[in-house]
């Protein structure tokens, strides 16, 4: 089972693992993230390499050739990119796909709905395939929201450097998102966006709640409202304990209009 967890340095990544890792302003990106890479050639994995124009692929001249992706020019996704190089990293003997996706300001996805919805198909892809990815951003170059967004989605961070908001969302098992931590007035809109963009490509939204801590009006009214925003959708809360379950009722938000189920 997959969990949430932070990694003192990239020799601890594993297979399944999707990491956040944030760089300061004085930070080298090749330098960072150069043993994720290395590690590849060592473990015989598939190296792909995302980021405008090649990213910090042509600086890692000491590293096996890796497969380059430059989202500006992909013909397609980045998620059906990436699935096809794991399917000919299998017939070419690899053991894995191990991604370094550095994501720069104004490139892959300029909307902060496409970069939210990319983290998550990655984050699906990694836990269904057993793919490692690695997403290096610079906070500097993002407004705080869509930083909080892309970050609660990533199960897994490098580094000691606090990550809010305090809530991961991620992928554990076929149709099933787990969500752990706080959900507050700090996180509600993180979350809630999370909720769409999930609610755009299923019609039901499994979160199995076992390990969220706290659950506040603004959470639930970001739940509630997300919901709601397209038809003939469900979010069914699998777990939440009775503080949360009664929390919800006595909000109001327990009514036929609001499609969310709560569930043992």
């Amino acid at each position: 089972m997959r969990a949430a967890r932070s990694l003192a340095t990239l020799d601890e990544v594993e297979s399944g693992d999707h990491l956040c890792q944030l760089l300061e302003p004085a930070d080298n990106v090749v330098e960072r993230s150069r043993a994720f890479v290395a590690d590849g050639a060592l473990f015989g994995d598939k190296v792909v390499i995302v980021g405008a124009g090649g990213g910090p692929a042509r600086q890692l001249s000491d590293a096996p050739a890796p497969v380059v992706l430059d989202p500006a020019v992909l013909d397609g996704s980045l998620l059906a990119a990436v699935r096809r190089e794991a399917a000919s990293a299998g017939r070419e003997g690899y053991r894995a796909l191990r991604i370094l996706r550095h994501v720069t300001a104004g490139h892959d996805g300029a909307r902060p709905d496409s970069m939210l919805q990319s983290e998550l198909d990655l984050e699906e892809f990694a836990a269904d395939s057993g793919a490692m990815v690695l997403c290096t951003y610079r906070p500097a170059d993002w407004d705080p929201p869509t930083l909080d967004q892309v970050r609660c989605v990533h199960p897994h961070h490098v580094g000691s450097r606090p990550a809010a908001p305090e809530f991961r969302v991620y992928r554990t098992g076929e149709g099933h998102w787990t969500v752990n931590g706080v959900i507050d007035s700090d996180g509600a809109a993180a979350f809630g966006a999370v909720l769409r963009s999930l609610l755009t490509h299923a019609t039901t939204v499994r979160l199995v709640c076992h390990d969220l801590e706290f659950f506040d009006a603004a959470g639930m009214s970001a739940l509630a409202d997300a919901a709601k925003c397209l038809p003939d959708r469900v979010v069914i809360l699998e777990g939440a304990n009775d503080i949360v379950r009664r929390c919800w009722e006595l909000s109001g938000f327990a009514a036929p209009e609001v499609p969310v189920v709560i569930a043992p």
